[in-house]
């Protein structure tokens, strides 16, 4: 008899096995073998035409000439973060408000045609973000449809800003209605990564501020679905008690509601987070990095440093550098929101 059951747990081992090689060697092959590549190329000066093989081994030239040495590529890798975390700062809230609010909205039981409400906030998540990005080309145009709203809204004014080739920056233009044209010595003369201050802080360009606007419409739909499934899943039993015990809507949004949605929060900010940097497809069809580096973001820098400068021992290194930031930014909200105390 335990011979028999020794063979039986043999057999299922040796099952087992069969069903999970080929996972793993799909892994390997497609993962972890590419990742590997991809790191030693950052250590070379490899052009991407020539056979790897042939390539120099240069060590951390390329982390150092992104991070530490003077010249054009380290203030341009500064510049791409520096967009990028403003497109993160905007984006992102915005897309998770927007999102829970609707989802509160479309979850409510006296609201009739569900479905086609559903529907119409999801659609632009699986619309083609090439397609979309050619429509807001027309929409934010000089003559678009965007400027004739404003004008519309403002009688007597013919709003014509040229919404896709800005470089000023939103919070330069806001301080500038103030009389703010000149920055103080300090934000000058102190530099970060090749920038001054006074660049950190001037905010996401007019043109960026345009892509933030599409990027968060056509995200709001997924991220509305995944509240819509936590506001479903907490138990009916819940939300009757605390009515039972004279709790307001108010009370029972703040205080039942909110606590319970804490885990489809932390999902839906980490996508968000890992999504918005990123971003590539919406600046490559829109400015390709302008007007004058201000929509240039890492994901667009691997981009034209591997394929149009044929660097790419320097496009893999910012690639690392990238995965480097959206672990330590993911770990930092993980620390913030405490998911695993939900």
């Amino acid at each position: 008899m335990r011979a028999l059951r020794q063979r039986a747990a043999t057999d299922e081992r040796v099952a087992g096995w069969i069903f999970v090689i080929p996972v793993l060697v799909g892994i390997g092959t497609f993962l972890i073998v590419p990742i590997g590549m991809a790191l030693w190329i950052s250590f070379t000066d490899w052009n991407g035409l020539s056979p790897p093989e042939q390539a120099e081994f240069v060590g951390l030239d390329n982390y150092r000439e992104l991070v530490t040495a003077e010249g054009d590529p380290r203030r341009d890798f500064a510049m791409a973060v520096r967009n990028n975390l403003y497109y993160v700062l905007g984006v992102v809230p915005a897309q998770t408000a927007i999102a829970f609010i609707l989802a509160v909205i479309v979850n409510q039981k006296f609201l009739r045609g569900k479905g086609f409400f559903r529907t119409a906030y999801y659609f632009p998540s699986i619309t083609s973000s090439i397609a979309i990005s050619l429509v807001f080309l027309f929409l934010f145009q000089r003559s678009g449809a965007i400027n004739q709203l404003i004008s519309g809204l403002l009688p007597g004014a013919e709003f014509r800003m040229n919404w896709l080739d800005n470089a000023d920056g939103v919070l330069h233009n806001a301080v500038g209605l103030v009389g703010v044209d000149t920055p103080p010595a300090i934000l000058t003369d102190t530099s970060v990564l090749g920038l001054s201050l006074w660049q950190w802080l001037s905010g996401p360009s007019v043109t960026l501020f345009a892509i933030m606007i599409l990027a968060t419409w056509t995200t709001t739909g997924t991220m509305m679905l995944i509240f819509l499934a936590g506001l479903q899943n907490i138990p009916p039993d819940v939300e009757e008690a605390s009515r039972v015990d004279g709790a307001s809507a108010l009370q029972r949004f703040r205080l039942v509601t909110i606590p319970m949605m804490k885990q489809p929060l932390f999902f839906v900010l980490t996508i968000g987070l890992i999504g918005t940097w990123q971003v590539f497809d919406q600046i490559f069809v829109i400015s390709a990095g302008g007007p004058q580096k201000t929509t240039l973001t890492p994901a667009y820098l691997i981009y034209r440093e591997g394929f149009q400068n044929f660097s790419m021992g320097r496009a893999t290194a910012v690639a690392f550098l990238l995965f480097a930031l959206i672990i330590v930014f993911t770990l930092v909200q993980r620390r913030i929101l405490k998911p695993e105390r939900a």
